[in-house]
Formats: structure tokens, C-alpha cells, sequence
């Protein structure tokens, strides 16, 4: 029995305390006992329903892409998790320029702000203060809020709620007895589902998973996102490889909730991957760690290194003694999700 399932084996008995206690929050919400607030744009929640990674920051970029190309604003909303930014709302980006670090803003802000134009991001851990200013400062007409399916103070006109499709629901028990953020009962309150990171190994488990969630949600439309491309850059060169051969030997690292998917990617993309290692998520990067990592890969005869975007932008000023390499992969929706989203937003054209 390894750390993780002996923490859920001993909380198991706390559990059905911790599911009342959400519970009891989500009436509270519910009954406008506590204060929720609706906005005068759409806004579209992406979260989920387990902890650590269900493909988030994917899909939010993917929206918020696609949402720019169709002519809207949109603007994302994040609490800036692992930043130390702490004001009322956080101007990770305004769309034109970046104003924060990784430190100050997160990892998925800072990276979603380097990756996205022209699409503001801003943190803050009451999302109505960023909210508000998204539409007041940058004309946001439409809010994209990131791992937003706990966060009730704010009303959604889209709740999407993802599950990876390798991990699914875990252990299927509610912390602290296992992966479950809140009880199953608390997806009727979301819109619809997707089940992210799809590939050929995890297709049948995916599909039989939808089955489960169809019958017992048959009202709520179902998605997938799968992965349909894999693409390294050569983070010094600052291009991408045509041949991933070039890589020779690598050694994959990473601090991300789902090391194990990052692990699978690599070696579906046919990386010749001969070494891995994986950190609590959000570690921070330091030179000793590089230098390290860079030390033991050169001992096992290793000729690069490789990592997620994630990680890239919390390591991209350290000094390195081997080749680095980022993983890129990437995820495409179904078709019928976007036509979802652009119905169900019409009305407020």
C-alpha cells in the first residue's frame, strides 16, 4: 500500500463528515443563504469533481481560443493557486502584456497569459473581484473561470465539469477517503460533462465510464477531448522538432497533479524515454534540483531532458547541462462541443 492510499484507507472514516459539510455549503448557496452573484456576461466554469489534474488548463485554452476567433473578449478568471500575488484581483496579463511572474500569478496563469493574446488573465481568491474587473477595465464579454465547479459565489451559465479519462473518478469516496472534492450527488448541479486526455489505451475505460454517467445524468450532454497531437520544442533553440529521434536518451520530469499522464504521453509520442521523476505538484524549481537532474541523467548515459509547459516556465531561467525539450500535447474537442457552447451563449448577442 503506497503513502496515497494509506492517507484515503485512515480518512475513510472522515468522509462522510467532510461530504455533509460541502453538501450543506451547496444548499447554503443554493438558498442564497450565502451570497452568489450573477454577472452581466456569460461565463463558463471548467472544473471537475476530483482533485489533482483532469486536463483544465487545456480545455480553458482551447475556449478561450476558440471564443477569439468568433469575435467575442473573453477574459480568465483563476484563483492563482501556488501564487503569491494576494490583492483583491491580480493582473496576471492584460492581453497585450504581462504584468506578474510565475511566482506572483501561478503556474497555469503565468502560462496561460504567455501562451494566449490578447485574452486577459487575472487571479484572485474571491473570483467576483476579478470578475468584475475583467469586464470593467478590459471589456470582457464573456468569463472563462477556471476550476470554478466548487467556487458558488459566482453564477455560471455553463458548468463544465472534466474527468480524465485515466483516472476517471478515483476510488469514487469523498476526501479525506479519497480523490472526490464533494460527493457524486453535486454533479446535478452541473451542465455537462467531458472526459479529457482520450487516447486509444484509455478509449474503452472512457467509454464505459460515460455509459455509468449517462444513465445516471441522462440529461446532461457528454463530451470527449482527445489527445490529438503530440509536439516538442527545443527550449533553447525556441523551436519545434521535426524529428523526435533528435531527443536521443531523455529523462521526463515534472510537478504536475497526474505525473502518470505526463509519464504515457511521452511514451505514446515514441520519445525514447529512459528515466522519470515527478514532484509534488507546484514544486518550485530551483538551480540545485536542475543541476541534480541534469547529474544523474548524465550518469545513466542520458542525452536530454524533457518536461511539460507547466514546469517550463517555472525552470526557463535556470542553468542547464543538457539539452531541454517540452512536450506539447495537444487536445481537440468534439466538433458538437463548440456548437453546445455557441448555442447556449446566443442569447446574449
Amino acid at each position: 500500500m503506497n503513502k496515497l492510499d494509506l492517507f484515503f484507507a485512515l480518512g475513510r472514516p472522515l468522509s462522510p463528515l467532510y461530504s455533509g459539510l460541502m453538501s450543506t455549503r451547496a444548499v447554503l448557496y443554493k438558498k442564497s443563504i450565502f451570497k452568489h452573484h450573477k454577472l452581466p456576461v456569460p461565463v463558463i466554469s471548467i472544473g471537475n469533481l476530483t482533485m489533482g489534474g483532469s486536463g483544465k488548463t487545456p480545455v480553458v485554452l482551447n475556449l478561450a481560443q476558440m471564443l477569439k476567433q468568433l469575435d467575442y473578449h473573453p477574459a480568465i478568471i483563476s484563483r492563482g493557486y501556488g501564487g503569491k500575488a494576494n490583492q483583491k484581483s491580480n493582473i496576471v496579463s492584460t492581453g497585450k502584456k504581462i504584468l506578474l511572474s510565475q511566482e506572483e500569478a501561478g503556474d497555469e496563469p503565468f502560462m496561460l497569459a504567455k501562451i494566449l493574446e490578447e485574452v486577459p488573465v487575472i487571479t484572485g481568491k474571491s473570483r467576483i473581484h476579478p470578475c468584475k474587473q475583467a469586464i470593467e477595465s478590459f471589456a470582457a464579454n464573456i468569463l472563462l473561470l477556471d476550476d470554478g465547479f466548487q467556487h458558488l459565489a459566482i453564477n455560471r451559465d455553463i458548468d463544465i465539469v472534466l474527468f480524465n479519462a485515466t483516472t476517471l473518478a478515483g476510488n469514487s469516496r469523498v476526501f479525506p477517503g479519497g480523490v472526490l472534492r464533494e460527493p457524486v450527488s453535486a454533479l446535478k448541479r452541473c451542465h455537462v460533462f467531458m472526459l479529457t486526455g482520450v487516447t486509444d489505451g484509455n478509449r474503452e475505460r472512457a467509454d464505459q465510464f460515460s455509459i455509468l454517467l449517462k444513465k445516471r445524468f441522462p440529461e446532461k450532454p457528454l463530451f470527449f477531448s482527445k489527445i490529438s497531437d503530440y509536439e516538442v520544442w527545443a527550449a533553447d533553440e525556441k523551436e519545434s522538432v521535426e524529428d523526435f529521434s533528435d531527443l536521443g536518451r531523455t529523462s521526463g520530469f515534472c510537478a504536475i497533479a497526474n505525473p502518470i499522464r505526463f509519464q504515457d504521453s511521452i511514451k505514446m509520442s515514441g520519445i525514447d524515454l529512459m528515466q522519470f521523476s515527478s514532484f509534488k505538484d507546484h514544486r518550485i524549481y530551483d538551480q540545485r534540483l536542475m543541476d541534480r537532474l541534469c547529474h544523474e541523467a548524465k550518469g545513466a548515459g542520458i542525452q536530454s531532458l524533457l518536461t511539460t509547459e507547466k514546469d517550463f516556465v517555472k525552470i526557463e531561467h535556470l542553468k542547464r547541462t543538457l539539452p531541454l525539450y517540452v512536450l506539447k500535447v495537444k487536445q481537440k474537442e468534439d466538433k458538437e462541443f463548440e456548437e453546445y457552447i455557441l448555442k447556449t451563449i446566443q442569447k446574449y448577442q
